[in-house]
């Protein structure tokens, strides 16, 4: 999909651009306020299921996807398994859901991810953590992992209840200064795409990024009663993840 491509003519009236600025500073306090929104917590905003249909969390779910990375001549094969475990972590005294994440590469464990997740009545998924560890050269690395309130870390959305009534607004996913500060944009609602598994239809398409490494940007589509079904990188699309396993009601511990 091709981003909307908004052009100013030097040959607006006054009035227009006066308009325009208006419209800007609106929707820069508009955004300013969702970010502020989603880093407060109230533990009696939020409910026990996760079933907003771009981000749906039912334990037993497993998701598999294979990312394609291209770097220096060479192609690697990354192998992604999400589960969502039938596990809990209460954090800022909202219940969060525990979802395992792990990357393989040639057979072999390179991350392992517990993320946390919980959404409130107003149907947003909000993102309270992750505890991560990635193989280096050297050994193995636990930087990136954060909890919603130790040290200054603060929650994120993740996915909005309703994602139409906010494209075109820039959110915190996540927020633990200088470790953890994705953030994304919210470019439309109603995207077709065709991977492997088939096509879809009216998915939801994000662009994510994060101030910690500006070359670090991609593209997301999440399908609706599915979530994420591709990711890739931009602008040169040198790495390519999409789904190609999507089982629900599976054990999980």
């Amino acid at each position: 999909m091709l981003l909307v491509s908004i052009v100013f003519s030097i040959a607006c009236k006054k009035e227009s651009s006066n308009l325009s600025q208006e419209m800007n500073a609106a929707s820069q306090q508009s955004i300013a306020a969702t970010n502020q929104s989603a880093l407060t917590v109230n533990p009696a905003d939020f409910v026990n299921v996760i079933d907003n249909p771009y981000f749906p969390l039912e334990p037993g779910t497993t998701r598999k996807y294979v990312e394609k990375i291209k770097e220096n001549g060479t192609t690697t094969i990354a192998n992604t398994t999400v589960v969502v475990t039938r596990k809990i972590k209460v954090i800022l005294g909202v219940t969060c859901a525990v979802i395992h994440d792990q990357v393989t590469e040639k057979e072999k464990v390179v991350e392992d991810t517990y993320d946390w997740y919980a959404q409130d009545k107003h149907g947003n998924v909000w993102y309270f953590g992750e505890a991560t560890r990635a193989l280096t050269d050297t050994a193995w690395s636990t930087i990136g992992s954060w909890e919603a309130g130790v040290n200054g870390a603060k929650a994120g959305i993740i996915m909005y209840g309703h994602p139409g009534r906010h494209i075109g607004e820039t959110y915190y996913q996540e927020f633990y200064k200088g470790y953890a500060e994705d953030q994304a944009t919210l470019l439309g609602n109603n995207s077709t795409v065709i991977i492997g598994l088939g096509t879809f239809t009216h998915c939801v398409e994000t662009k994510e990024f994060t101030r910690l490494d500006p070359k670090a940007v991609t593209k997301k589509i999440y399908a609706p009663g599915i979530g994420e079904i591709l990711a890739v990188d931009l602008p040169r699309g040198t790495a390519k993840e999409q789904l190609v396993s999507f089982e629900r009601n599976r054990y999980a511990n």
